[in-house]
């Protein structure tokens, strides 16, 4: 369901701001209860609240709807790319020859 996702990413995003619901919902004027049924999918913000949130959460909107839209590759990109520097070299390089392979394969089944 498309409102879980969004509200994990938002639990995600908050959380990487290292603040708890309690201190979310004061700095951007809403409820406890309110950020809690948006994190969980019971309930879906709308659109002044969204904006709301996302600035609240320092982030672009691609961060919170990169799970649900089909044209947010770049940014998905980006985040994996992210994650690979946090790795040791080894790890990485690993990873990246897995991907070139699999760009590779994907090619010839294009052609």
């Amino acid at each position: 369901m498309i409102d879980k996702r969004i509200g994990e990413r938002i639990k995600q995003c908050r959380e990487k701001l290292g603040l708890t619901q309690d201190q979310f919902a004061e700095r951007l004027g809403l409820t406890t209860n309110y950020i809690s049924t948006i994190e969980r999918g019971a309930s879906f913000p709308r659109c002044e609240k969204l904006i709301t949130i996302i600035n609240g959460l320092e982030v672009s909107a691609d961060a919170i709807f990169c799970d649900v839209t089909t044209h947010s590759a770049s940014y998905r990109s980006n985040l994996l790319a992210d994650a690979l520097n946090d790795l040791p070299p080894e790890e990485q390089q690993r990873i990246l020859e897995i991907v070139e392979f699999m760009i590779q394969q994907a090619k010839k089944k294009l052609k």
